[in-house]
Parts: structure tokens; sequence; C-alpha cells
């Protein structure tokens, strides 16, 4: 047994390392930090942090197509009551406001509710995000809707289509009718109606192309899924699929990465750039490690100083400057990308 854990974790090291072998290749396609140069934006900058993000754990009742965290039933990658700890430590000392729970599926780490009521105790704003299925894997998680109820978290839940081929293609056969479903059980309790109690989606292409105009996505997301299913939220983010882990191995396998990252090149935003996620954002990895996003996290590009959040130390990683690769062109393509959807109108 102690021999398959080694295994599998040399196997996802050489994932990460093939992958961060292509991005740094030097091929036809320019390399990001050239294009900040270009519009005088490098080095990039950190600015005031308002976001911890934390990954519990690789840990996920689900395999999808696009999944950039590798996640799924095999991981066994869980951030420890430890850690935990030290993450409450780090937000006690620091003004950040808002703190994004994501995983895998988060709610499967065991130390998971009891962490959210201490982050609700901090008076901290909680985003979760949620990938719906999780409500009705198990008789234990469903009472999870009153429970995010109870302490006021966001929920966020990713759902790329209001189709069920489009949505299965991405997440698995029968993920569509489970994410309906649980959706009504979030309407239930009143997210996406009560004005305390937000649901938002998350819209991701199925395919190798840019998501489209986010506010004209969310109004047929709104008007498709009320008038067929009665189901109401509140927002709806549209995310570029960045080349990273499976999608990145998508890429590759179907000989589409030049094409694709390309595409992320030549629908570079100049206006976007100032708002990237990673600017007034922290990730934490499972084991508490610092990344200056959750895609440098797969990558294992590491924070270069106080990179543990043991050591967390808010006014020095304001001033960081922000390690970038050819994969933040998806951050910046078109509207721009974030964990909150667009980031220019």
């Amino acid at each position: 047994m102690v021999q398959t854990s080694l295994q599998k974790r040399a196997h996802n090291l050489s994932k990460v390392e093939n992958q961060l072998a292509l991005l740094n290749a030097v091929d036809a396609l320019p390399f990001f930090e050239s294009k900040l140069k270009e519009h005088n934006h490098f080095p990039l900058k950190a600015a005031k942090i308002d976001v911890l993000q934390i990954n519990l754990g690789k840990m996920c009742n689900q395999v999808c197509k696009h999944c950039h965290v590798d996640a799924g039933p095999d991981r066994k990658e869980i951030m420890t009551l430890e850690t935990m700890q030290f993450c409450l430590t780090a937000l006690e000392n620091s003004t950040i406001s808002t703190v994004d729970l994501t995983g895998g599926a988060p709610e499967m780490n065991p130390n998971f509710r009891w962490f959210v009521e201490r982050l609700s105790s901090l008076g901290k704003k909680i985003i979760v995000r949620c990938n719906l299925t999780i409500l009705l894997a198990n008789k234990k998680y469903n009472d999870l809707p009153e429970f995010f109820k109870a302490n006021k978290v966001e929920v966020v839940s990713s759902l790329p289509y209001f189709t069920a081929i489009r949505t299965d293609a991405q997440r698995g056969k029968g993920v569509f009718e489970q994410s309906i479903e649980a959706l009504k059980l979030l309407n239930n309790v009143g997210y996406g109606i009560e004005n305390n109690l937000t649901l938002n989606l998350v819209y991701n292409p199925t395919g190798t192309f840019l998501p489209g105009d986010q506010e004209g996505l969310e109004k047929e997301f709104k008007t498709k899924l009320f008038e067929k299913y009665g189901i109401r939220f509140n927002h709806l983010f549209a995310i570029t699929n960045l080349p990273v882990s499976r999608f990145l191995e998508y890429l590759v396998d179907n000989n589409q990465y030049q094409s694709y990252v390309q595409d992320l090149i030549d629908a570079f935003n100049p206006s976007s750039v100032s708002n990237v996620m990673c600017r007034t954002m922290v990730s934490v990895s499972w084991d508490g490690y610092l990344y200056d996003c959750d895609f440098n996290q797969m990558l294992d590009l590491k924070i270069k100083s106080n990179n543990h959040v043991k050591d967390f130390d808010c006014k020095q990683h304001e001033q960081r400057h922000i390690i970038v690769k050819k994969h933040c062109f998806g951050c910046t393509a078109g509207a721009g990308s974030s964990c909150g959807g667009a980031t220019v109108s």
C-alpha cells in the first residue's frame, strides 16, 4: 500500500514536471512576461490581499475532464487540522476579508464543518466552491444546504451548461440531472432567492474556445433554468479553460495545444491585467504551501519567500512579484477570467 502511494506521488510529480516543461518550451508562442513588458505591466505586482483561497484537498466524488486540480475519488491529499489552524492564525493576524474554500470537493475534508464554523466566528466572508453532486453523494452531505445557510456561506457551483448533453460531456454521465436536484435543494432553503444567501454558477466552455459574453450568458442561463426547472441563482461567472492539468493533457493529446494557446494570445486584453485575481489573492495548497493562484499551485510554482501558511506575512505578500508563465494568457484573454468570472466589461 505504501508503494502504491509513493508510485502515485511520483506519477503526479512527473505530470507537473512535464506540464512545466511544455509551458517553458521555446516555441512559436511568446512568453506571457514578454506581453506584459510590451504593455508596461512587468513585473506583475501584487496589491492589497482581499482573498485567501484554501484548497482543502484533492479528493472529489467526480472526475471532470477539464479539472485543473486533477481531482478525483482516488486522490488522498487532504488538509490536516494542524494546517487549518495555521490558516486561522494567518487570518486572525491579517485584514483579509474573504476565505474561498475549494478542492476537489472541499466538503469531503473530515474537518470541513469545524473549519467553516471557525471561519464564521472570525467574521470572514466564506465562499465554498461546491460541485453540487456532493450534496447527493452520501446521506452525511444531505444537510449541507442548511449548514451553509446557518454559516452564511456563499455557494459557487460549476454548471457548464443548461442542458444535460453538454454538462455530462464535461463532468460525467448523470451529473446534470444531479446538479439540477442539488440546485433545487439550495433554492428550497433560500439560496438564490433571499438577499443574504448567494448562489452563483460557473460556466466554462466544453471545448477549445473562449467563453461568450458573461452578461448575455447569465441572462440565458437564468431564463432556461427557471423556465424548465424553476431554478433561481444570483450571478453566472464565465471562466476560460486554462491549459493546465487535464485540459492541457487533452490539448496535447488532440494536437490542439499550440492553436489554443495562440487563440489566448491573440485575445490578450491589456485592460484585464490590472484585475487578474492573483494580485489580490493568495492560494493555500492542501499541505499549507502558498501560491499566487490555484493554477500556479497545480504547477507547483510556489511564492518565493515565506511560502508556507505557518509563516504567513500579509504585508510581505502584498509586495511580492507574481510568478507568470504561458498559462497566464488564459486569465487575460477577451474579457479576462478569474474565480469570479470576467474581469473587464
